[in-house]
Formats: structure tokens, C-alpha cells, sequence
């Protein structure tokens, strides 16, 4: 793999692998978890990432001499031949989350998920125990990294692609690690690709992404793809931040936040919970078609929401954790989200998407990279493939994204993908009732994740924890809401 530093005379710290202490900008907490990682995973050298631009272009510049990635000719600045957009296809076997491989580990089943019937497979989460999981780890960690370089960044990695995609998607660098110098906790996120195959570095038949809520850590092993790989995401500000929440009485949930403004000038938040690939970023990005009516997005996928008085003022606020959007590729056109195609203009990392020759004659690349032309049975870009581009670009960004005491939240949409069978909205009759609509709703699979079935609400932890988090919601903010205040939306887009 590629490392920065020393092929390109790089920026940051750089070091071998059993030199940690000399790198000052480590906090001691910082160090300790990293000396671990590397103690066990036998990197090659440690680059501590800064997250400068410089920083980040010597990284993406390295990416592409290795093959890993290819700059999009038809997005350059113009100056220095410089790159405004990349492109990475990944191996057939990695392009989404595998959540058949993604487990909990808790001492007792019944903290992770319901215990099902004996035969019977939970529908609600994998559980591993903590016997299993010791197993597990030392048959795929101990050694992984031979041969790479670890970077530190809010996870450590041995993927420069993670590196560069969570760049965008997360705060990082120095002004992080002063605040971790402060002693502030911090979920400890470890990532590995495993043994390398083809021009894509995976270990498809020995992934496994594994959630230790108790030790607020996250181990990911043999995928470099997505939500897999890209632990600030689902793994963190989802599965571990939802047990966060439990304990100090807050949620984190699966919810765009947008705010609206009528023709009047009254402006109202609301958060929307769809599941992967079921219209979150089109919803939070749209552009109104009725006139004197304004939309502006916070954030399209995580929602961190709080009740506490202190804070909130008695009102249900709600904050986007991330820094950046990871979107579903197929759908997003200027004719479905005019915004989001003006966000990807620049400063985006694509992923398993179509490319187009640049100047005459276009001809059109597929995500394996062979030619594509109209009518082929296969398509061109993966169903899941990605873009992953500053949120700070969107043209419609709300002025309160990055408030600190987040955004008031008026009313709460749970929606999904259904074709038939339900109505396309409806206004439940009560707090209670909203609830329950929400956490009976289905819907249909996308190609987000591996399996074939049916998502449903509620799957990070034990069903009734969340569950019971929002129906006592219902006395302390309720009455503050308009009757109105809980719909259900059911996408028909395919």
C-alpha cells in the first residue's frame, strides 16, 4: 500500500511501526490505543494524518500510481492539472455493507437482540459472543497490516482510500487531536484490509466488522468498501453511538434532518427516517416545486437528537454528526437532485459509478471498466455505487448545520421503498400510534447491502430499547407538537 510520506516526501508524522512515543502530536490515550494496533497488526510504519489539502492530495496522487484510484480527466481545475473529483472501482465482491458478517458483541445475547426460538435466526442483528469473537480476532488481525503503512486518523487504517473518503466524511485531524488531548473519550476504531487480492486490497471470504459497545470500540476486517470500511458512519455514529445515547439519554438515529420555510417566512425542522438507498439525500436536498416555499439541508443520513432541558430548552434538538454525504449514485441526476449533482462538482470521491470519455466522441466506461454502451444487459454503474462529496458544498447547506445545540425538530417522517400495498403518506393518530407505525414499517431491500429481504426500523440494538426510548418521548415533548407532527412517507422510485 501507499504511503505518503516516504514515496512523495509527504506532510505529517510518519515513523516506524515501534516508535509511537516520538510523535508529540499523539495524545496519551491516543498513543496507547495506536501502540495496541500496532503491536498487533504489524504495519510496515505509522503516519499520523493532519488533514491538510497538501496532505490529501499527496495521498489521492499516491492512490493513483498504485492504480487504486483514477482522477476524473473531465472534472481538472485547469491549474497544474490538478484533480477536482476521483474514481475508484472496487473488487466485484466488495461494493456493500455486508451485514450477514457485521456483528455485536456483548457478555449476554439479550443486550444485542431479542434471543429467537432455538433453529431460528434472529431478523433483528447478529450477537457474537465474547469467546467467538477472541477466536475470530486472532484468526484475521494479528499480522494483517505486514507490509503497510497503519495511518491515524478518527480510525486507524491501513487503507489510504478510507483515509481519503473519511477526510470528507468526518472532522479530523489536528483540531481533533487537541481536543483529544484535552481527555475527552473517543471510540477507538481499528480497520484492515487483510490479505490483498486483485488491484482491489480485500479479504471478501473472511470479512467480518465487529461492534464492542461495552469497550465503545470497532474492529473491521478484510473489506475496504463503504460502510464496511468507513467506521464513522453506520458503525459509529449508528450501532456504537445508539448505545452511547442509551447510557447518557440521548438517540442517534437513522434520519435526515431538513428545514423548511413557507411563503409566510416560518421556518420548521424535520427528521426523516428511511433506510439506505430509499430517497434520504433527494428528500433532504429538495428543490420545491411550489412557489415561496424554501428547503434547506442540515444533513441526509445520521441524526443525533436531545431532550436534555439544559440544553434544549425543553425542545427535541437534533445535530448531523457527519461532515460530509456518501450517497447512493443511480437516481441522482439533475433532473432528480439538482443540488446534489452541483455538491459532486469538485472535492468528490466516486465509487464503482459509470466514467465518460472527456473531449469528442464520448465513449462510456463501465464500473469494471470495460466499454459500456446503451442496451448492454449489464449496467454501468453498480446499483450501489457511491459518491462521496463535503456537505459544506451543498449549495442549500442550512446556517445551522454545525450548531452545536442543533436544530429544533417539529415533526418526524419514517418512510421507506414499497410498491404497492400501503399508501404513499399517511398522518398517524398519536405519538403512541406514530411509534408503532414506525417501528412495524418494511421495506423493500436495496442494493446497499448484501442480503435479499426486507429492511426494517429498530435494527441497531435490542428492539425494545429503542423503541421504548421514543414512547417516552411521548409526555415530555408531544404536547409541543401539532397533531400533525408524525407521518409515514413510502417511496415509489425504483
Amino acid at each position: 500500500m501507499f504511503d505518503s510520506s516516504l514515496r512523495h516526501g509527504g506532510v505529517g508524522a510518519s515513523v516506524g511501526a515501534r516508535s509511537l512515543a516520538s510523535i508529540p502530536s499523539l495524545p496519551a490515550a491516543v498513543a496507547e490505543f495506536v501502540k495496541a494496533a500496532a503491536e498487533e497488526c504489524k504495519p510496515s510504519g505509522v503516519h499520523v494524518v493532519t488533514g491538510t489539502p497538501a496532505e490529501t492530495a499527496n495521498i489521492l496522487a499516491g492512490l493513483e500510481v498504485e492504480g487504486m484510484v483514477k482522477g476524473c480527466p473531465n472534472m481538472k481545475t485547469g491549474k497544474c492539472g490538478s484533480r477536482r473529483a476521483w474514481l475508484a472501482r472496487t473488487d466485484p465482491k466488495d461494493v456493500a455493507r455486508v451485514e450477514s458478517k457485521t456483528v455485536i458483541v456483548t457478555k449476554s445475547q439479550r443486550d444485542t437482540i431479542p434471543i429467537p426460538a432455538e433453529g431460528v435466526k434472529s431478523q433483528l442483528g447478529n450477537w457474537m459472543s465474547e469467546s467467538d469473537w477472541g477466536s475470530a480476532r486472532r484468526e484475521r488481525f494479528p499480522g494483517s497490516m505486514t507490509g503497510r503503512t497503519m495511518y491515524v486518523r478518527t480510525t486507524v487504517t491501513d487503507s489510504p482510500y478510507v483515509v481519503a473518503s473519511m477526510g470528507i466524511m468526518t472532522r479530523m485531524g489536528t483540531p481533533v487531536l487537541n481536543k483529544l488531548a484535552e481527555g475527552v473519550e473517543f471510540v477507538r476504531c481499528q480497520h484492515t484490509l487483510g490479505s490483498l487480492v486483485n488491484s482491489w486490497p480485500c479479504n471478501p471470504e473472511k470479512v467480518l466488522i465487529t461492534h464492542l459497545p461495552d469497550a465503545r470500540q470497532i474492529m473491521s476486517f478484510g473489506s475496504g468498501y463503504g460502510g464496511n470500511s468507513l467506521l464513522g458512519k453506520k458503525c459509529f455514529a449508528l450501532r456504537i453511538a445508539s448505545r452511547i445515547a442509551k447510557d447518557e439519554g440521548w438517540l442517534a438515529e437513522h434520519m435526515l434532518i431538513l428545514g423548511i420555510t413557507n411563503p409566510q417566512g416560518v421556518k420548521r425542522y424535520v427528521a426523516a427516517a428511511f433506510p439506505s438507498a430509499c430517497g434520504k439525500t433527494n428528500l433532504a436536498m429538495m428543490k420545491p416545486s411550489l412557489p415561496g416555499w424554501k428547503v434547506e439541508c442540515v444533513g441526509d443520513d445520521i441524526a443525533w437528537m436531545n431532550l436534555t432541558a439544559k440544553v434544549t430548552q425543553g425542545k427535541l434538538r437534533a445535530i448531523n454528526p457527519e461532515n460530509g454525504f456518501f450517497g447512493v449514485a443511480p437516481g441522482t441526476s439533475d433532473k432528480t437532485n439538482p443540488y446534489a449533482m452541483a455538491t459532486i462538482r469538485k472535492n468528490t470521491v466516486f465509487t464503482n459509478v459509470g466514467e465518460t470519455s472527456d473531449g469528442g466522441g464520448v465513449t462510456l466506461t463501465d464500473w469494471h471498466g470495460k466499454t459500456w454502451k446503451k442496451g448492454s444487459p449489464t449496467p454501468c454503474a453498480h446499483p450501489n455505487s457511491r459518491f462521496c462529496a463535503p456537505a459544506a458544498q451543498c449549495p442549500i447547506i442550512d446556517p445551522q448545520w454545525e450548531s452545536e445545540e442543533g436544530v429544533p425538530i417539529d415533526a418526524i417522517v419514517f418512510g421507506g421503498r414499497r410498491p404497492e400495498g400501503v399508501p404513499l403518506v399517511y398522518e398517524s393518530f398519536s405519538w403512541k400510534h406514530g411509534v408503532f407505525v414506525g417501528a412495524a414499517m418494511r421495506s423493500e431491500a436495496t442494493a446497499a447491502a448484501e442480503h435479499q429481504g426486507t429492511d426494517d426500523f429498530f435494527t441497531e440494538q435490542n428492539f425494545k430499547e429503542p423503541l421504548w426510548d421514543f414512547l417516552t418521548l411521548d409526555g415530555q415533548i408531544y404536547s409541543k407538537l401539532t397533531k400533525e407532527s408524525t407521518y409515514t412517507f413510502t417511496s415509489r422510485v425504483s
